[in-house]
């Protein structure tokens, strides 16, 4: 039986600045892979796997991806915790996407969930 370990994990890389270079090539299948690389963070902020996932660009693109993945994470606290129809929930939902419509016109790019 074979045991893999944190070392031998392959860690995720995405830069911002070249997404942002190639913008016009960007397609769903980009989409799918940059949502599949968020939803990997947030499993683990819940307490999932450890994955080793690196994001650079520039210091406020990097800024706007983590304050909108905060408030994503916010957000599924605020559903499982209280429910879609909690006025918290509502709260946090309107944070989150004022977190993405700053972090779409930051970058320029689109966040994967809505």
């Amino acid at each position: 039986m074979a045991i893999l370990n944190e070392e031998q994990l392959v860690s995720i890389e995405f830069d911002l600045e070249e997404m942002k270079k190639n913008k016009g090539r960007l397609d769903e299948s980009w989409l799918a892979m940059f949502g599949s690389t968020i939803k990997i963070i947030l499993q683990d902020m819940f307490g999932g796997p450890k994955v080793p996932v690196g994001i650079r660009g520039s210091r406020s693109d990097v800024n706007a991806f983590a304050r909108t993945l905060g408030r994503e994470k916010n957000y599924l606290e605020s559903v499982a915790r209280n429910g879609l129809d909690d006025p918290r929930t509502f709260k946090n939902k309107s944070k989150l996407e004022m977190a993405i419509k700053n972090f779409e016109g930051e970058t320029g790019l689109i966040w994967p969930f809505k």
